[in-house]
């Protein structure tokens, strides 16, 4: 079962919550407030460490929907500018999803750009950004062309199914989809770069060029924007992004031969693997503002908000709150190989010598992209936004439960026949109750994972970090609360990847604007609002229950169609051939019948 923390003091109580030093105080259950559980330093210490400021830091935030570039103050943390765009995504078809890679390189000097003309208002300069780190999408896959320079093909998403029949092809080679996962921790799946890479040079001609002229790169888009900032100087990635590629070996932590044999990939294109924070090199591109300037951090996307969420010992887990969610804890230096499904991967390695920590992971495929779709599609919501206003208006779901399993479900299910279900309407149904059950859906998925990772790691998970757009919602918090039994911690920077990633820069050997001992605590900007459980253990178990009974009839919605569809087409083939058939026949028996009379 999942483990559950008992707060001292009921939430329902009066609460306080601090607020720029001064304290105000408020009622009601679904108000969050400042958690005296998190082990803040006192006022007397925060002051004390209000010092001069010893550097800045930049972070390049390459996310799948925008790119981003933040400068912080150390060792404070503090934010001091920031400018971001949206990048666009290219679907050739159904299920493909591309990006430009030259539009990424772009958007991330234009970014920079426009952040350090920010600083001199706050009293710096360029010149005062001692190091850059780089948070990126992860599994998303470009290749190029090491002589010129240019991508070969356009970054093939994360999320792109182009590679099913790849996958096919190698899982009947192997005969098991799990075949790798006690070297990788991963399955063989169309999510991993090594799946991509085969693909390009299965089906692009220029990628098969390329590399029988020993000049084809490859890699994540990490090693795509650490090559274009260095001029080629340097192809490598991180041990985060490289344990994403089902290509690296997660004890070596090096490419394993095995499964470059078996995808058919050379190790010659592909990065070398480096820690997460080191000084990598010197930024010497003169299209970026960045010139000059010292790369000594790089991490996944997830892992940088697991990092940021400074959940940094063993059991503590994140969630970080999107159109899906992901979920990640730590299980500190050992992997933990799951039976459920969930992912097996680095969490962070701050250093070449530092010790590897690992995580598992899990995802859930719809969460807000369910509040989209009530828009978009269903008409039921005006705006997304107005989720937390609409499911308000109504104490509870009215037994209303939504399954959005529209491709099928993840961890722990792994159900792709799997199709979404809204159950127990009654004629006294509204929309707020299907708002406020879409809501729901996104808890009970995460529940679903936090069972599974309670089980996996064997740590007493007793509390959820909480990050992500999403959260701006403070129904959906104290639901999530409520549906899983122990305190949310809400981050107040909302999104914690770029701050994960500063301080894996900042804190680099040679750098040294920070000295990261999680141990302590001490982080001046790590501050949460807190939502507790308002519900009973048997109140969860009952709503639970029937969850799950509604995840039940939401399976093999896909393996019914098909059988009926194939039987249908069968019986009207079938049917339609009679009247050729029985004309045949009847003129074969009239033959026949011609040929005993003549005889006669």
């Amino acid at each position: 079962m999942l483990a559950v923390h008992k707060p001292d003091q009921v939430s329902t109580a009066w609460v306080r919550k601090e607020s720029g030093g001064a304290s105000n105080m408020t009622e009601g259950k679904n108000i969050p407030n400042s958690s005296a559980d998190v082990p803040f330093r006192s006022k007397e210490l925060r002051k004390q460490s209000l010092i001069q400021h010893t550097g800045l830091v930049g972070v390049i935030d390459e996310g799948t929907k925008t790119i981003g570039f933040s400068i912080y103050t150390t060792p404070d943390f503090n934010e001091i500018a920031a400018h971001r765009v949206e990048l666009s995504v290219i679907s050739p078809q159904d299920g493909w999803y591309e990006q430009d890679p030259l539009e990424i390189m772009a958007s991330i000097n234009k970014c920079a750009e426009e952040a350090i003309k920010q600083l001199p208002e706050h009293g710096f300069s360029s010149s005062d950004i001692v190091s850059v780190g780089i948070t990126n999408q992860r599994e998303t896959t470009i290749v190029w062309d090491a002589v010129t320079g240019k991508p070969l093909y356009n970054a093939i998403v994360w999320k792109d199914i182009r590679t099913s029949s790849t996958v096919e092809k190698i899982v009947a080679k192997v005969q098991d989809p799990n075949h790798f996962r006690n070297i990788t921790g991963l399955p063989i799946s169309t999510y991993f770069s090594a799946l991509k890479i085969r693909w390009l040079k299965d089906n692009v001609p220029e990628v098969r060029q390329a590399i029988r002229g020993q000049r084809c790169k490859a890699g994540t888009v990490d090693s795509w924007i650490v090559w274009n900032l260095t001029n080629g100087a340097l192809h490598i990635t991180d041990v985060t992004n490289a344990s994403r590629t089902l290509l690296m070996n997660l004890e070596t932590q090096n490419w394993d031969p095995v499964l470059l044999k078996t995808f058919a990939i050379k190790e010659d294109m592909l990065p070398t693997i480096r820690s997460c924070s080191e000084i990598f090199g010197k930024i010497t591109s003169e299209r970026s503002a960045l010139r000059g300037m010292t790369l000594s951090g790089i991490m996944g996307n997830q892992q940088a908000s697991l990092l940021g969420q400074m959940c940094v010992k063993p059991g503590q887990t994140k969630n970080t709150y999107r159109s899906g969610c992901f979920l990640l804890c730590n299980t500190g230096d050992k992997p933990v190989f799951s039976r459920h499904g969930l992912l097996t991967t680095v969490a962070y390695k701050l250093g070449p010598q530092a010790p590897t920590i690992y995580a598992i992971e899990g995802a859930v495929s719809v969460a807000g992209h369910a509040l989209s779709w009530l828009q978009n599609k269903m008409r039921i919501l005006p705006d997304s936004r107005d989720a937390e206003k609409y499911a308000e208006m109504v104490p509870t779901s009215g037994d209303v439960y939504f399954v959005p399993a529209f491709t099928g479900l993840y961890a722990p299910y792994w159900r792709q026949n799997a199709r979404g279900i809204i159950i127990g309407l009654t004629q006294f149904t509204r929309k707020n109750h299907i708002v406020r059950a879409a809501l729901e859906s996104i808890c009970f998925q995460t529940r679903d994972i936090l069972e599974c990772m309670h089980q996996e790691c064997g740590y007493e998970i007793n509390k959820l970090h909480a990050d992500g757009k999403l959260t701006t919602n403070n129904l959906l918090m104290q639901l999530q609360a409520d549906t899983i039994g122990m305190p949310v911690f809400r981050s107040q920077l909302m999104d914690s990847t770029a701050f994960g990633a500063a301080m894996c820069a900042a804190q680099a050997e040679g750098i040294d604007l920070c000295k990261f001992e999680p141990e302590k605590r001490y982080y001046e900007n790590v501050h949460y609002d807190t939502f507790l459980a308002t519900t009973t253990d048997v109140e969860r178990k009952e709503r639970y229950g029937k969850w799950k009974r509604a995840v039940e009839r939401s399976l093999g919605w896909v393996i019914k169609q098909k059988k009926t569809r194939e039987h249908t087409e069968e019986n009207y083939r079938m049917l339609s051939s009679l009247p050729a058939s029985i004309f045949l026949i009847s003129s074969f028996a009239m033959l026949v019948h011609s040929f005993a009379a003549t005889a006669q």
